[in-house]
């Protein structure tokens, strides 16, 4: 089953929750969950899992894999190496190899900087654990 599956299209957080299972399998309990922590801008999660996971990554058009592929390409262009973390294991998740993830980076220092791919390719090493 896919998140293209979900049957109530304005359900964007049940999208999101579909979503989010399948791209880091293992790392949501199933079920309804609670994301807020009691803490400053704990909205944020919920936020992000109905408006990028609800609305974004369970949109039919492009597979995850593609998805990841533009993914790792706009956070590697942003500096945003915490989040570059999660969807390098969000990548593997959804079919790239390590190699693919590298061409990534590799190609992304071309537009984005040598800088940047730098700090992309450390970002990647700490998520694989190399």
């Amino acid at each position: 089953m896919s998140v293209n599956d979900v049957t109530d299209p304005t359900d964007l957080r049940g999208a999101g929750m579909k979503a989010m299972r399948e791209a880091l399998p293992g790392v949501f309990p199933e079920g309804d969950i609670d994301l807020r922590d009691g803490r400053l801008g704990e909205d944020l999660v919920e936020i992000g899992l109905t408006s990028v996971w609800g609305a974004l990554w369970a949109r039919e058009g492009l597979g995850g894999r593609d998805r990841s592929l533009v993914t790792l390409g706009i956070l590697i262009a942003l500096g945003a190496e915490a989040e570059l973390k999660t969807h390098v294991r969000i990548a593997l998740t959804n079919g790239l190899t390590k190699d693919e993830i590298a061409e990534v980076i590799y190609h992304a220092a071309g537009y984005a900087g040598f800088p940047r791919a730098t700090a992309a390719r450390t970002a990647a090493r700490e998520a694989l654990g190399e």
